[in-house]
């Protein structure tokens, strides 16, 4: 049930048709895990955060530097040398008390990647490079958990959603890694917040049955042209993540309320 602070914090929102009461709730019930809380993690998660998800479990190691506060909005220049995901989630708690939230100072490895994916309803990949990607991605869909892939470099930027059974997975969208240098491109804040701003509206949309997620398609984005597209992706039989009877064996949970309907 939501609390009366929660009725008048979420009242506008919940007067999009569709949505509702009942959807706010089931925002309120899950759990969102998000890796890689920075640029693009960290913007995903505040949007998450003042959407009402009832609970945040924040992954990202290392200490903020000063060069990171062009686009990680939920960092303060007084923060610079200090682990950046503990601050992360000082002002997510500032912004919404109604929420949990839980921080681990470390980034997604071969140890702790099932237990992470575990705890989720539902995991938003933010991560900078191709190796937490692929242990997060093997995770979800041994444990049937959808995710929200998000990926930019420079003005491009990259956007998809993985419901393990349903649609292809990250490895059959690149089964060959691309070169990813995290320090080889530049950033822009306002590239990282708008793609950040979709996943999150993803992860929403799976959460609540809020419209149409992009199931199966992969959403690319030119932003220095303006120009989008949606490509739909091919579903690899023979993946060596997904394919055949691997996908979801290891499930203990069921998928989210509005993915269960789908």
């Amino acid at each position: 049930m939501l609390s009366p602070s929660e009725l008048e914090r979420y009242r506008r929102q919940m007067q999009l048709p569709g949505f509702g009461q009942a959807a706010q709730e089931r925002l309120k019930a899950s759990t969102a895990l998000v890796t890689g809380v920075g640029g693009l993690g960290g913007t995903a998660a505040l949007y998450l955060a003042v959407a009402g998800v009832g609970k945040l479990i924040l992954v990202r190691g290392g200490n903020l530097q000063r060069d990171d506060l062009n686009r990680q909005v939920l960092m303060t220049d007084d923060w610079v040398g200090q682990p950046r995901v503990f601050k992360a989630q000082e002002t997510l708690a500032a912004l919404n008390p109604d929420i949990q939230i839980h921080a681990l100072c470390e980034y997604v490895n071969i140890d702790n990647a099932d237990a992470l994916v575990q705890q989720a309803d539902i995991a938003l990949d933010c991560a900078f490079d191709f190796k937490e990607r692929d242990l997060l991605n093997a995770a979800c869909v041994r444990w049937g958990k959808p995710m929200v892939e998000a990926a930019m470099n420079a003005m491009e930027a990259y956007l998809t959603t993985v419901v393990p059974g349903e649609t292809p997975c990250l490895s059959c969208f690149y089964p060959e890694k691309p070169d990813w240098d995290r320090w080889g491109f530049g950033v822009l804040g306002a590239v990282s917040g708008t793609l950040a701003c979709l996943a999150a509206l993803e992860a929403i949309k799976l959460i609540t049955g809020l419209g149409d997620p992009l199931l199966g398609q992969l959403l690319t984005m030119d932003l220095a042209r303006a120009e989008f597209a949606k490509r739909r992706a091919y579903h690899d039989p023979d993946c060596p993540v997904c394919g055949g009877s691997k996908v979801g064996e290891g499930s203990d949970r069921a998928l989210p309320l509005a993915l269960s309907r789908r």
